[in-house]
């Protein structure tokens, strides 16, 4: 029996808050069992944000909830205001879920939904309360329920922080902390299904990241994703409403690596600091190994973080991954490259002044000196090489702006982008397409699409070596094009 499953930090919390259906793995077959065709692709949704106060032609000021403006151009648009602190009217939510209902449940395995299911609280009129988020909560996981779990469909949650009241710590010393006992869980998971040769996707609502984590928690994120690289096929998050990917890194991990001199990557003020994050980002892709030079795997994991459904301040997006459900393509790429050691035991963190520092009073009861578990790392794994369950690429789609304002006609998504080459939309005789032919444009459908307006990065997979190929090409400054499409497609700009 081969089984994929999802999971992650929070996914158990919201299950039971709302008596959703017990989650199941997703199985081929196996005894007593009825078999179950997979389609090799799954969706992602965040940041949804309905918003029961919402009225169209509000102004933008009063978080559209009262007063038409004087200017038109401050006035609310109909199915949400893109490039605003406005969140979603509960019209948006429908026509989302409703447009997903219609082209994609019937096409897809599994459902990942990284929470923010409440209003933000940004209008002190109408301060947002606790009985509040909880019946928002309800209404969106109820949806939810009659789109995909009423199918069979498994849908796996996270709380987002405007679900919740805030924790916060993960001090070594504070095993009560909720951020330990987290962390402590999810140790407990990784080891269980790393036993059994499971393959686990880790999400969750806020990405992980110096500027986002508490340090402590932030460090032991880090060490668990590189300690069962073999195990985690990917990260999956939302909050920060825009597109863009990261890595975690072992550096993340040395005593040199100070979190106030970090680079940050801080979601609290998504619009008014796009250009910092994505000067961040650059520098950090430049900074990585060059092509050509050896690169050690093992201190890397690609975190990757999808825009949202609210247009706050962007558009409304969501995602539809492919991954490998035949193994088709392990077998060639065995030929063309080199075996390494299948795992890899003993790596430490921290660096040659490891013992030293930990005797320092600073840092002895830190979890940098804590952590001293190996690491378990596979060249041939899903995350490293194209293999069964490895990812396989993606579509985004978008709502165009003018279209999300305009209440006399109702809108339809649009693909944005693919992260495939477009000679890969086509499959091998017998596997499935990794996006149906009805949702592509008509020059791509055939499979030799020319140009990139929809393929600009032609990634040949989603595992790691195709993601530091990308950053690569991005932070060496010879690809101006190709940095404008990256930059374009964070702030989803028209």
């Amino acid at each position: 029996m081969f089984t994929l499953k999802s999971s992650f930090l929070w996914s158990l919390w919201l299950a039971g808050a709302f008596s959703l259906p017990a989650q199941q793995p997703l199985q081929i077959a196996g005894p007593g069992l009825t078999r179950r065709k997979l389609h090799g692709r799954f969706l992602h949704i965040t940041d949804i944000h309905p918003d029961p106060y919402y009225i169209a032609d509000a102004s933008q000021s009063s978080a559209c909830h009262r007063k038409k403006p004087r200017k038109e151009e401050e006035r609310s648009g109909y199915y949400g205001t893109p490039y605003s602190d406005c969140d979603s009217p509960f019209r948006l939510t429908n026509l989302t879920l409703d447009f997903l209902d219609k082209n994609w449940a019937s096409e897809i395995d599994f459902v990942i939904w990284t929470g923010d299911n409440a209003r933000h609280d940004n209008d002190r009129k109408l301060p947002r309360t606790l009985k509040e988020i909880y019946e928002l909560n309800n209404v969106v996981a109820t949806r939810m329920n009659d789109v995909f779990l009423s199918r069979g469909i498994p849908v796996v949650p996270s709380l987002g922080n405007n679900d919740v009241w805030p924790v916060g710590g993960c001090e070594y010393n504070d095993r009560d902390d909720p951020g330990n006992l987290q962390f402590d869980w999810l140790e407990v998971q990784l080891e269980l299904f790393r036993g059994r040769g499971m393959q686990v996707w880790l999400s969750g609502h806020v990405p992980p990241s110096p500027g986002n984590y508490f340090d402590e928690c932030y460090v032991r994120y880090v060490e668990l994703s590189l300690r069962f690289q073999d195990t985690i096929l990917g990260h999956l998050y939302g909050h920060m409403n825009n597109d863009h990917f990261f890595f975690v890194e072992a550096k993340d991990l040395d005593f040199s690596s100070d979190p106030e001199d970090a680079a940050q990557i801080d979601g609290t003020a998504q619009a008014s600091a796009h250009d910092q994050l994505y000067d961040t980002l650059i520098k950090d892709f430049a900074e990585l190994p060059k092509s050509g030079k050896k690169t050690e795997y093992a201190d890397y994991a690609v975190v990757n973080v999808a825009p949202s459904v609210v247009p706050n301040p962007y558009l409304p997006s969501f995602r539809i991954f492919s991954y490998n459900v035949t193994g088709a393509g392990s077998e060639l790429k065995k030929k063309k490259k080199k075996k390494e050691p299948k795992r890899k035991h003993g790596h430490r963190p921290g660096g040659g002044s490891r013992d030293k520092l930990c005797k320092e009073a600073r840092y002895q009861d830190s979890w940098r000196c804590k952590l001293r578990e190996p690491w378990h790392t596979d060249a041939e794994a899903p995350s490293r090489q194209n293999t069964l369950w490895s990812p396989l690429g993606y579509a985004q789609y978008y709502l165009p702006g003018e279209r999300v304002m305009n209440k006399t006609h109702r809108p339809q998504f649009k693909l944005e982008y693919l992260t495939y080459r477009a000679s890969a939309l086509v499959p091998a005789e017998g596997d499935e397409y990794p996006v149906p032919p009805r949702h592509l444009p008509g020059s791509l459908r055939g499979g030799n699409g020319t140009g990139t307006k929809y393929t600009p990065y032609g990634m040949e997979d989603l595992t790691l070596g195709s993601w530091l190929r990308l950053a690569r090409a991005l932070g060496g400054g010879t690809k101006g094009k190709l940095r404008g499409r990256f930059r374009r497609y964070m702030y989803m700009s028209e």
